[in-house]
């Protein structure tokens, strides 16, 4: 597992993926304290962090199957949107071995009959998983990989 040690890394990263699965990428960028979305408290006018750095947010959209949307943080951390189901607190440096395990058909929806309910289940280096609740509906995607 590589280190992602800024946000463009991160971007880097998955432009790389992009490219390997031939996915359609759409890459929006926000830098600046004003402009990032964790960075409420910023004064009107307030482009810097209180030491100095820039802060740099970046959403990205990858097109295919299943719908992929990843928005990274300046806090090292990612929400990833698997088809409508979101995944948050992923760490950064984690988001290009997520979206392999994905793409290569690793991942797996869990279901169980009583309570009835589904959590997507995507592994991760290091015999971890990442897991995550997913409400009643599931894509057609997504139900193509219940166990």
């Amino acid at each position: 597992m590589d280190h992602l040690p800024t946000t463009e890394a991160a971007v880097t990263a998955l432009r790389a993926i992009a490219d390997t699965y031939g996915l359609a990428i759409e890459v929006t960028h926000d830098i600046g304290a004003d402009r990032t979305s964790r960075r409420t408290a910023a004064g009107v006018g307030v482009t810097t962090d209180p030491d100095g750095s820039l802060p740099h947010e970046a959403h990205v959209e990858l097109g295919g199957r299943p719908g992929v949307r990843v928005r990274l943080y300046p806090d090292d951390d990612a929400l990833i949107t698997v088809d409508g189901v979101e995944c948050p607190d992923v760490d950064r440096d984690d988001v290009p071995a997520f979206l392999r395990a994905l793409y290569e058909g690793h991942a797996w929806v869990k279901a169980r009959r009583f309570p009835p309910s589904h959590t997507l289940m995507v592994p991760l280096p290091g015999d971890r998983v990442h897991k995550e609740f997913i409400g009643m509906h599931l894509s057609p995607w997504l139900a193509d990989r219940v166990r």
